[in-house]
C-alpha cells in the first residue's frame, strides 16, 4: 500500500502548500476525520471517495486494502508526531508512507508563547496512561509538552501534580490552537484545577525550581506500620539493596512484601524507567504506600494486595528483577515461582536478618542453577545485621 499522509492546521480556511495541492487531482482515494473532511473538501477532486478515520484500527485498514491503490490521509499538525502515520507503521508496517507535515500543537503554543523548545521533552496521556508524565516529572523535567484528552484534561493534570507534591511547576494551556477560538493561558497549578478548557487543547509544563532529592530518603520521612516503627527497610540497606538489582539497565522491578513501601519508592526515584509492581498481604500496608506516594512524589507504582500466591500474576507484565521483602515461611515456593517467570539474567534479591532465612536462600538458588553474589552485611546502628543476598538467572 501507498499512502500520502498530509499535515494540515486547525484554521477554518485552511490553505494547503502548492506542492499538496498539485498532487491531489491524480488521487481517489481520500481519509481523515469528519473534522478534516470539512476543511479540505474544498481542495478534493469531483468524484474523489472518502473513509472516514474512526476507533476501529484493523477495519479501517482492511477497507484501505479494499481498494488497491494510493489512500491521501489529512491529519492534524504532524503526523509523526503521536500522529496518524505511526498508526500506519503499527497496522500496514511494509507500507510506502510520504508525510507533508504542519506544526504540531506543542510547537503552535511554544511559538504563542516564545518559548524556545530545543529542550522540550514531549510526553502524551492521550488515550494512554499516565506513565510518561509520571517519568517527566519524577525526572524534574524543565519543560515538558503535554498532549491531553478528554479525561485527562489540564485540570486533571493539575490535580494529579498537586496530589503528588510536584508544586514546582506552572502550567501554559493552549486551545483551539489555530481555530476560531484560538487562545493560550498562563496557570498555577492551584488555579488550573478549576479551569475548564476547551475540548482541543495541550500543555506546556515549566518548571519554577528544583526540588530537593538526596540519594537515599531518611527512615523517619516514611509514615509507618502503627507501634511498629522498625518495620522498615532502612536507608543504608535499601539503597545497598537496589544497586544490587542493578536496576538501570532493567525494566520491571516486583517489591514482594512492601509494608510501607520504601523499596518501591526509593526505587521510583532514583529509576524513573522503570515499571514497579509492588505485592503486599496485610491491608493496613494499602493506606501507607498510598500515603508515601503522595509524600515522596512517586506516582506509577502498581501495588497488588492479598497473598501472593493466590494472586494471578499473568495480569502484570512480568519482572526482571525482583526483592523479597517477605515470604510468610514460604521462601522456597516463592523462589520456585519465580524462577519460572524471571528471564536468563534475571535478579533477586533478599535481605535476611536471620542465619537460617540466608541459608535457605543459598541453598534454593544454588539448587536451581543460579549465580549467588558473594553475600553482604550490613549493620545499621544498634539493629541486627542485615545480610543482603543477590542471585541472578543464567
Amino acid at each position: 500500500m501507498e499512502y500520502i499522509v498530509i499535515g494540515i492546521s486547525n484554521e477554518p480556511d485552511c490553505i494547503l502548500p502548492d506542492v499538496v495541492r498539485q498532487l491531489l487531482p491524480s488521487h481517489r482515494i481520500f481519509s481523515g476525520g469528519k473534522r478534516h473532511y470539512q476543511l479540505v473538501k474544498k481542495y478534493l477532486p469531483a468524484h474523489h471517495q472518502w473513509i472516514d478515520i474512526q476507533g476501529n484500527m484493523p477495519v479501517l485498514f482492511e477497507q484501505y486494502r479494499e481498494h488497491n491503490e494510493p489512500v491521501v490521509v489529512f491529519a492534524s499538525g504532524d503526523p509523526l508526531f503521536y500522529g496518524f502515520a505511526g498508526t500506519i507503521q503499527k497496522f500496514d508496517p511494509a507500507a510506502n508512507m510520504k508525510v507533508y507535515p504542519y506544526f504540531n500543537s506543542i510547537q503552535l503554543l511554544c511559538h504563542a508563547n516564545n518559548l524556545c523548545y530545543a529542550n522540550l521533552v514531549n510526553v502524551s496521556v492521550h488515550g494512554r496512561t499516565w506513565d510518561e508524565l509520571d517519568n517527566a516529572l519524577i525526572s524534574q523535567t524543565p519543560m515538558i509538552g503535554v498532549l491531553t484528552d478528554q479525561q485527562k484534561t489540564p485540570a486533571a493534570i493539575a490535580q494529579r501534580m498537586l496530589e503528588y507534591n510536584f508544586t514546582n511547576y506552572r502550567m501554559i494551556v493552549g486551545e483551539d490552537l489555530g481555530g476560531l477560538h484560538n487562545s493560550s493561558i498562563v496557570l498555577e497549578l492551584d488555579e488550573a484545577v478549576n479551569y475548564t478548557a476547551h475540548p482541543l487543547n495541550c500543555v506546556i509544563l515549566i518548571r519554577t525550581a528544583r526540588q530537593a532529592f538526596s540519594h537515599g530518603i531518611a527512615d523517619h520521612l516514611f509514615y509507618g506500620l502503627e507501634n511498629r516503627p522498625n518495620m522498615i527497610t532502612k536507608m543504608p540497606v535499601r539503597l545497598t539493596s537496589l544497586s544490587c538489582l542493578d536496576l538501570a539497565e532493567r525494566h520491571v522491578l516486583w517489591d514482594i512484601g512492601f509494608c510501607t513501601g520504601s523499596v518501591s519508592i526509593e526505587a521510583r526515584r532514583l529509576y524513573p524507567h522503570l515499571r514497579i509492581v509492588a505485592f503486599e498481604q496485610r491491608s493496613e500496608c494499602s493506606e501507607l504506600m498510598d500515603r508515601n506516594m503522595r509524600r515522596h512524589s512517586t506516582p506509577g507504582i502498581t501495588t497488588v494486595m492479598g497473598d501472593f500466591f493466590e494472586t494471578d500474576l499473568l495480569l502484570h507484565p512480568a519482572p526482571d528483577a525482583v526483592f523479597i521483602g517477605g515470604h510468610g515461611g514460604q521462601l522456597e515456593e516463592l523462589i520456585q515461582k519465580l524462577d519460572t517467570i524471571l528471564p536468563l539474567q534475571g535478579r533477586i534479591v533478599m535481605n535476611a536478618v536471620k542465619e537460617e532465612s540466608r541459608d535457605q536462600f543459598m541453598k534454593i538458588v544454588q539448587a536451581l542453577d543460579y549465580i549467588l553474589s558473594t553475600p553482604m552485611v550490613i549493620q545499621v546502628d544498634e539493629h541486627n545485621p542485615i545480610t543482603i543476598l543477590t542471585a541472578e538467572k543464567r
